[in-house]
């Protein structure tokens, strides 16, 4: 079986990426655990965020509820960890 939901956060990204830098910034800033998915070291990695947002873009945050955010603000970010009760 497959875990769509996963315990944690998440967060396919690249070290490149100006919107995965600071969505990464922000989480550790708020203590929030989470599991970081760094596609320069692991390409294949950008086929399953792809597959999850329909879209090439990144960041892609996927969340415990299996809902997602892809390229999200940092009041985005906030306002659904705050809706998960994570913040």
């Amino acid at each position: 079986m497959t875990s769509t939901a996963p315990e944690t956060i998440t967060m396919f990204g690249a070290d490149w990426c100006r919107d995965c830098i600071r969505t990464k910034k922000q989480l550790d800033e708020l203590g929030v655990e989470y599991t970081y998915v760094d596609l320069v070291a692991n390409p294949a990695a950008a086929d399953i965020a792809k597959e999850i947002s329909g879209r090439t873009n990144i960041p892609v945050v996927v969340y415990p509820d299996a809902s997602h955010h892809v390229e999200p603000s940092n009041d985005d970010v906030a306002a659904k960890l705050r809706e998960l009760a994570l913040i």
